[in-house]
């Protein structure tokens, strides 16, 4: 796969989340989460149904109250700064038929230019070659409502990180994606860690692609079970009280 290079890593920036919790009346979803997050780094959250992974993504873009605080951190200078988040969600509901296409959602979205009028040639070639990065030009013409899964995820992260973001993150975006656009998604994320000065926070099910490409694996269960890497993760008492004997043995068996 060959993606072009865009901006490349820095290391001197890192997002800390302190005692975050989240409740919604008497309910408790989140509470005292602690993470550290480098750029340049996949962070998985994994987690049974209901374990507050997506409130999560939730809390760090405040779509929700929530109780405690996010830090980003520039260690070159130690100063503070606003964190700017590029987000891919599982999907986007879009009615058949629509006549939307990639170049006006992201002409709209990103050049806040309206989708009436006539195409603007310098938007038009500067969208091309952003999507380029993904593999995606080719789909600027194409409604966005007849994209698959795979290519309309491609589409959306290449809108997350139009903004240059310092953190990105991905709710379960390669749901209902075939193997060939998973594996096109994982290497384009890799990619993404490797040239860009961002750190990744991914929200999956699918602990096969998290052993492959993750960097760092955190354990959801309203709060922080284990973090670390996928062995220390994987082959932990809170893995296996998470999920299904069988499937530990899988992971410790395949290492």
């Amino acid at each position: 796969m060959k993606l072009k290079k865009i901006i490349e890593t820095c290391g001197f920036h890192c997002i800390k989340i302190n005692n975050l919790g989240v409740s919604f009346g008497e309910q408790v979803v989140l509470k005292d989460v602690n993470l550290h997050i480098h750029c340049g780094s996949l962070n998985a959250i994994i987690g049974k149904n209901g374990a507050g992974k997506s409130t999560l993504v939730r809390a760090i873009l405040k779509d929700v109250p929530t109780k405690g605080n996010i830090e980003y951190r520039d260690t070159k200078n130690g100063k503070m700064k606003d964190l700017k988040i590029g987000y891919v969600p599982q999907s986007i509901n879009i009615e058949k038929n629509t006549p939307l296409s990639v170049y006006d959602l992201i002409a709209s979205f990103a050049y806040h230019y309206p989708v009436f009028l006539p195409k603007n040639k310098r938007i038009y070639e500067e969208i091309k070659t952003h999507l380029e990065t993904f593999e995606a030009a080719d789909l600027i013409d194409k409604q966005v409502c007849n994209l698959s899964g795979g290519q309309l995820q491609r589409v959306l992260l290449s809108m997350a990180i139009m903004d240059k973001p310092k953190l990105l993150l991905l709710d379960e975006p390669v749901s209902g994606i075939d193997k060939n656009g998973m594996e096109l998604f994982y290497k384009t994320i890799s990619y993404l860690k490797s040239h860009y000065d961002l750190a990744i926070i991914l929200i999956s099910h699918d602990l096969e692609y998290v052993k492959q490409y993750a960097d760092h694996v955190v354990l959801l269960d309203q709060t922080v079970l284990k973090q670390g890497t996928v062995k220390e993760v994987f082959e932990s008492p809170e893995f296996a009280s998470v999920f299904a004997t069988e499937t530990v043995d899988k992971w410790i068996k395949e290492g």
